[in-house]
């Protein structure tokens, strides 16, 4: 069996254990590779899938995610929640009095999930959501897998792992921050099971040169042999405080955070 048919079952095999008592999926949603994955097993395995999208007003991921949903052909249930100014500055708020942490991205994520969270229970959607976190730390997705590649595997590897020991710190906090809601939030690809795989993994299928602007390259071909649109399997990564434009919002009033 190639990898790529062996992947590809693998990701069904552990979406499916995660959503295999629901008939009704919620799901992060960008329009990214990873998101819309995600998207297109829960709608195969036969889930009634929605898509919640949050952003300031014409932001990357509000704009982006709708074209993607309607290639999807999930539109219909595909939902969106514009930010407001005042959204911002109290959810600052509430995360900074509820998460003894500094780092700027967590602060940003946690904001992000937050929102998502608030979303998701005002319009009584379900009890929890998935997101695809984990692709971008096993398939070298972050940019900064190029300045390790002519480091060699072990630096990579190495890396790989720390990135991955701060997404799992970083998924803790936000369930922290996100408990008061009553919502929880599930990562099917940061499962022990699936990051034991896809370390296996040759890190030719990933990544192929420190000038790989791409990357995460058996994912993306992967995305286009189930049907996610080649709009989403070839868009370059995007993280949600970036798309979401929080995190622009947080640099031009970074006073806040003091």
């Amino acid at each position: 069996m190639l990898i790529s048919e062996e992947l590809t079952l693998r990701l069904y095999s552990t979406v499916e254990t995660f959503i295999k008592n629901t008939d009704q999926v919620v799901i992060a949603f960008s329009g990214g590779v990873d998101s819309s994955i995600l998207a297109k097993i829960c709608k195969d395995v036969g889930k009634q899938v929605y898509l919640v999208t949050i952003g300031f007003p014409n932001s990357h991921d509000l704009l982006f995610s709708k074209s993607i949903s309607n290639l999807l052909a999930l539109q219909s249930n595909h939902m969106t929640f514009e930010i407001t100014q005042n959204d911002m500055l109290n959810d600052i708020k509430y995360v900074q009095d509820n998460l003894s942490c500094n780092n700027l991205s967590h602060v940003e994520n946690c904001i992000a999930f937050y929102q998502i969270s608030r979303f998701i229970r005002n319009n009584r959607l379900s009890d929890f959501f998935l997101t695809a976190n984990g692709f971008d730390e096993l398939f070298c997705g972050y940019d900064r897998y190029r300045s390790f590649y002519q480091e060699g595997e072990a630096a990579i590897n190495k890396y790989m792992e720390e990135k991955l020991a701060n997404e799992a710190h970083m998924m803790k906090e936000i369930s922290e921050v996100i408990s008061e809601l009553g919502i929880n939030s599930y990562q099917p690809f940061l499962s022990e099971s699936f990051i034991k795989y896809s370390k296996n993994i040759s890190l030719n299928y990933k990544i192929r040169s420190s000038d790989d602007l791409l990357r995460k390259h058996i994912l993306r071909d992967i995305a286009l042999k189930i049907g996610v649109p080649k709009e989403s399997a070839l868009h370059p990564k995007k993280a949600i405080q970036y798309g979401s434009n929080i995190h622009k919002f947080i640099v031009k009033n970074k006073d806040i955070l003091s």
